[in-house]
């Protein structure tokens, strides 16, 4: 049963990693899931404090990348506008990636495009619509990464503690 559940636990950790990339898949919910069925493997031990205190990160993080683009488009200049459509181009850009292949661009362009949208058609000049529609990339640059640095840490703890396990 033990390799069952490192094989599932891996899968999750490196499916949790590939999400933190692709959108649609939710990379730290994944990661975090691998983790906590590692914890069941017999030898395996990861205080209640530890997994908790990676649940919360994962959550944080996830709910971090949501937010992050439109937090970039404001702290660039954005208005109102510019942070809804932002958030409108992050949906949008989510939805494509459901019906079209290319749903990778959709999501990187969308809080992109969605930002400037909004801003000119609030009445905003145009170098300072393509301001905050570049702090909208670089938020969604920001949620990004740290979605992959939280993937990186589950799998080091899941590699270090099967090596362990292997050896023992």
């Amino acid at each position: 049963m033990d390799i069952v559940l490192i094989i599932v636990a891996i899968l999750l950790v490196l499916l949790g990693l590939v999400g933190s990339i692709v959108p649609g898949i939710a990379g730290p919910p994944f990661s975090f899931l691998g983790l906590l069925l590692f914890a069941f493997v017999d030898g395996i031990m990861y205080s209640t404090k530890f997994l908790v205190v990676m649940g919360i990160i994962a959550a944080i993080v996830f709910a971090l990348d949501y937010v992050v683009p439109a937090w970039g488009t404001k702290k660039f200049g954005g208005s109102k506008a510019g942070v809804r459509g932002s958030t409108i181009g992050l949906i949008l850009g989510l939805l494509v990636t459901f019906v079209f292949p290319i749903g990778f661009i959709a999501v990187l362009l969308g809080p992109f495009v969605g930002a400037y949208i909004g801003e000119t058609s609030a009445g905003t000049s145009n170098d300072k619509a393509l301001k905050a529609a570049f702090g909208s990339f670089f938020g969604f640059l920001v949620g990004t990464g740290l979605k992959v640095i939280y993937a990186c840490v589950c799998i080091f703890y899941v590699v270090k503690d099967l090596i362990v396990w292997i050896t023992n």
